[in-house]
């Protein structure tokens, strides 16, 4: 039913694991293969590709879903459906952020101080011409195949570029005008394939899977026991996305507690429930979460 277009590359890792956990396992015959399958009936197709193609190739119908970076589909310009932000990026779980910088002792602190005939050197061409030619700012706009942080100040005399981390622009004494886009990962859909009821349905339950992966991934499930007089002491230890699960032990002897916490607090709430009276403490990792 439908075709779907992966990242290949810097997030082709960590989506193929992605899929793994949401029980969408991806078959290739070898790392280096283009085409994959899923065993599933609602994708019909998998593609590997360069991710800065994929918009486009959404777009033009050639597949009617796909994973890109935000900064990928502005790039792109295209008319594609976003089904939602997946929030994993290269190297963490910040967004990939595009910036417009120039040399730490240049004279311009802002985009509109830029002159005419300014030398910018990007990877992102499309995007950052239209984003200049917004502000008013005549540039001489080159493709960069990389290294474009050291282009300042011999080839170019400002860069639009990414990071995660921003050691780069440390390294390299560069000082940002202007932050463009925050780009995380996205589920894209193509605009006439969404249209369609029963591929929007297929569409929105690839994403559930996708999404509830996400959302577990952070987070544990604890269960633990405790008596009546040591219940309310607790329940005021334990968050929960809405109310914890408390349940009567067989005989009326005390409660059975269930709760999702945040894994960075595990480690904190454990000594805290024992302290409390809560016995029989289990830790249990999730799959997925559904709202």
């Amino acid at each position: 039913m439908l075709r779907l277009a992966l990242p290949k590359g810097s997030l082709e890792k960590l989506t193929l694991q992605l899929f793994e956990d949401a029980d969408l396992h991806v078959k290739r015959s070898s790392d280096v293969e283009y085409k994959a399958t899923i065993d599933d009936p609602r994708i019909s197709e998998v593609s590997v590709l360069r991710p800065q193609e994929i918009p486009d190739y959404v777009a033009d119908g050639l597949f009617e879903l796909g994973i890109a970076g935000r900064d990928s589909i502005e790039e792109c310009g295209r008319d594609v459906v976003s089904l939602g932000v997946l929030r994993y990026s290269r190297a963490s779980d910040r967004p990939f952020r595009l910036f417009l910088a120039v040399a730490e002792d240049s004279p311009w602190q802002k985009v509109e101080d830029l002159p005419d005939g300014v030398r910018v050197s990007t990877e992102w061409m499309k995007l950052t011409e239209r984003f200049l030619e917004k502000r008013g700012v005549r540039a001489v706009v080159r493709y960069s195949h990389g290294a474009t942080e050291a282009k300042i100040p011999d080839v170019a005399d400002a860069i639009v570029d990414g990071t995660e981390t921003g050691r780069a622009l440390r390294v390299s004494k560069l000082r940002v005008l202007e932050w463009i886009v925050d780009s995380y990962t996205e589920l894209i859909a193509n605009r006439e394939a969404y249209e369609d009821p029963a591929k929007r349905k297929a569409m929105e339950q690839i994403n559930v899977l996708l999404q509830g992966v996400l959302e577990a991934r952070d987070k544990v499930l604890v269960k633990l026991n405790c008596g009546p007089g040591d219940l309310d002491k607790v329940i005021a230890l334990v968050p929960s996305m809405k109310s914890p699960t408390v349940n009567e032990l067989f005989g009326g002897s005390g409660y059975a507690v269930e709760t999702v916490v945040p894994k960075s607090e595990i480690n904190v709430l454990i000594p805290a429930l024992k302290d409390a009276g809560a016995t029989d403490i289990i830790e249990l990792p999730l799959a997925k979460i559904v709202h």
